[in-house]
């Protein structure tokens, strides 16, 4: 069973414009074009790989940073 909800978006005029022109372009419906692209859009990011985060072997934080402040810490990188 397809169920259909109303909701209310705002988009910015320009984003608006484009988007009837582009409906009327290839003879679809707004909500049409607004349902195709959010369905790729969803989809898109649904394959996109998570990011592993890059980790380096070491001892932690050394010892001096330790109750460091981040104005210390970025200090003592540039200086």
């Amino acid at each position: 069973m397809v169920t259909h909800m109303k909701t209310t978006v705002e988009l910015s005029d320009h984003i608006l414009i484009a988007a009837k022109k582009a409906a009327r372009e290839r003879s679809i419906t707004l909500r049409s074009l607004i349902e195709e692209s959010l369905a790729a859009n969803l989809s898109q990011h649904k394959n996109t790989p998570q990011i592993k985060p890059i980790t380096y072997k070491g001892k932690g934080l050394h010892p001096e940073f330790e109750n460091a402040s981040w104005d210390q810490i970025r200090d003592a990188i540039y200086s």
